[in-house]
């Protein structure tokens, strides 16, 4: 028994909606943002480190980009202050995942 059947005995009354959802989200669920995201390198204690900011939507889909760039790009990396670390200089295969998503990302810094 699924979670549609489970629902239907709970609530025999309830006729499921058939509207799409019409938000500005991708396919993945996560929300696309009109303002571009600012990809920025620096460098702390002497390492190299790239930062991701500007997103205007719900953390957990921060933390789930996240985890997706970190996964893509075998690196180590955190999600602090409503930015994402990664460790190292990977500003253009960062700019170019995010890209193929759907977002604008701008260029910050040498």
């Amino acid at each position: 028994m699924d979670l549609k059947d489970q629902l239907k005995n709970l609530f025999p009354d309830h006729t499921p909606s058939t509207e799409e959802d019409t938000s500005t989200s991708n396919k993945e669920g996560i929300w696309m943002q009109e303002a571009p995201m600012i990809c920025k390198y620096e460098k702390r204690k002497g390492k190299p480190i790239t930062i991701i900011e500007g997103y205007t939507g719900a953390d957990e889909d921060f933390k789930k980009l996240a985890k997706e760039l970190k996964t893509k790009l075998s690196v180590g990396g955190s999600f602090k202050d409503d930015s994402i670390i990664i460790q190292g200089d990977y500003r253009d295969k960062i700019m170019d995942i995010l890209k193929e998503k759907g977002f604008k990302v701008k260029r910050v810094g040498g």
